[in-house]
C-alpha cells in the first residue's frame, strides 16, 4: 500500500495505462484523507485523473474499491504468517521473524491510517469491519494452527492456540501499534530488544520443558 503518492504522480499513472492501480491509490489517499463516506466515486475519478466511464469499468463502486485495497493489505500480513509456517524451522526463530514483520507493518504509516480508516468508519459501515476482520482472521487462525501443530509435536504446550495467538499479537501491539494509532511515539526501546523479550516470555510460559537426560 502506497498512500505517500501525489495527486499528480497518480493521475500521469492513469494516464499511462495504469489506470485500475492509479484508482485504487487515488482511493487510498482520499479515503484515508476524508473518510470512507465523504468520498464520491467523481471524487475518486478526479483524484485518479480518469474519466467517470473508465472508473466505473473497472469498478461498480467504492465499497469494490475498498476490497481492493484489503487485498494489499492481505498481502503483507501473509509476509508474517506464511503459508507453511510449520515447516519454517526452530521455533523461536520463526517467532522472532514474525515479531519483526508485525514491528516493520506497525511503522508503515499507511498501514497505521488505514486502521485508523476502518475504525472511524465502522460505526457507520458496519461492513467495513467485517471485510477487515475477513482479512485479519486467516492470518490468526494460520498462526493459532502454527502454535497448535507445535503442541502436536510436544513442543509448545498451548491448550488454547487462538488465545495464545492474539497474546504474542497483543505484546506488540501493546508497545508498539496502539501508541502510534494515538499518534504517540512508542516506549524508548530498541525494536530486537522488544523482539528478544516477547519471544523469552511467550516461550516461558507456553515452552514444554525437556525431558531430563540419562543419569
Amino acid at each position: 500500500m502506497e498512500l505517500h503518492k501525489s495527486s499528480n504522480e497518480v493521475a500521469t499513472k492513469a494516464r499511462r495505462g495504469g489506470s485500475r492501480e492509479a484508482i485504487v491509490e487515488a482511493a487510498q489517499r482520499l479515503f484515508l484523507e476524508r473518510g470512507f463516506g465523504s468520498v464520491s466515486m467523481d471524487d475518486l475519478a478526479a483524484a485518479a485523473g480518469v474519466a467517470r466511464r473508465t472508473l466505473y469499468n473497472q469498478f461498480t463502486n467504492k465499497e469494490e474499491i475498498f476490497r481492493e485495497m484489503l487485498l494489499g493489505v492481505a498481502s503483507q500480513l501473509e509476509d508474517a504468517f506464511p503459508p507453511g509456517i510449520e515447516t519454517r524451522g526452530d521455533v523461536e526463530e520463526v517467532l522472532r521473524v514474525i515479531a519483526r514483520t508485525i514491528l516493520e507493518l506497525h511503522k508503515h504509516p499507511e498501514y497505521l491510517g488505514f486502521l485508523r480508516m476502518v475504525v472511524a468508519d465502522s460505526r457507520e459501515f458496519p461492513w467495513i469491519a467485517e471485510e477487515f476482520a475477513a482479512v485479519m482472521d486467516p492470518q490468526t487462525e494460520r498462526f493459532a494452527r502454527y502454535l497448535e501443530h507445535l503442541t502436536t509435536m510436544g513442543i509448545l504446550d498451548c491448550r488454547h492456540p487462538t488465545l495464545a495467538a492474539h497474546q504474542f499479537m497483543g505484546l506488540l501491539n501493546e508497545f508498539s501499534l496502539w501508541p502510534l494509532m494515538m499518534g504517540r511515539e512508542g516506549l524508548p526501546v530498541e525494536t530486537e530488544d522488544v523482539i528478544d523479550e516477547t519471544v523469552k516470555m511467550f516461550l516461558r510460559f507456553y515452552r514444554r520443558p525437556r525431558a531430563a537426560g540419562p543419569g
